[in-house]
């Protein structure tokens, strides 16, 4: 069975749209997520019989989504968002390993629901933490990064934040705690 469906439209007033489902087999459930990209989502929970059932359902949610002008963005026509902290130390201490596994679930939910995209991928590098989230959103996608940051209570102070179209490797700093003009990873 497929993981997750996630898809977009932008609606009259060009507002972009997300819906997305996937099956939780822990409390079998098919899950529908809906709302405004950037917005807290409204969920929809359905108790199924088993895997079977959820993937007849996963069918016919990816046929209403395309009757209704929904489809994936390709990763190609998203853009990258890096949230990066500056370390003590090139590759990290044990309080930083602390950092990434705490800042990397905290953007996971933040903003799946919210139509945001995903966390593809976190790494250490020359004294960086950089933590790569792939979204259809630059700005409301660094919006949430700051408020969920601060939110969790992960050292607001330390975090910038640089943004690239997907395919580029050229950020654009979109957040600095100082004053800098550029965004190195």
């Amino acid at each position: 069975m497929s993981g997750i469906i996630r898809v977009y439209k932008r609606d009259e007033e060009g507002t972009l749209q997300f819906r997305e489902a996937w099956f939780d087999e822990d409390y079998s459930q098919f899950v529908m997520n809906h709302g405004v990209v950037g917005h807290q989502s409204k969920t929809d929970e359905t108790d199924v019989e088993d895997a079977e059932v959820a993937e007849r359902l996963m069918d016919a949610f990816a046929v209403q989504c395309a009757e209704d002008g929904y489809a994936e963005i390709p990763d190609e026509e998203q853009f990258w968002v890096v949230a990066q902290y500056a370390l003590k130390t090139k590759e990290g201490t044990s309080r930083d390993k602390y950092l990434e596994e705490k800042a990397k679930d905290a953007l996971i939910s933040h903003l799946a629901w919210r139509g945001l995209g995903i966390v593809d991928r976190s790494e250490f590098s020359d004294g960086r933490l950089n933590i790569f989230c792939l979204t259809p959103d630059v700005n409301k996608t660094v919006n949430a990064i700051k408020v969920c940051i601060r939110g969790e209570d992960l050292d607001f102070t330390k975090l910038s934040i640089g943004a690239a179209p997907f395919g580029e490797e050229t950020f654009k700093l979109k957040h600095s705690p100082k004053p800098a003009s550029s965004f190195t990873l």
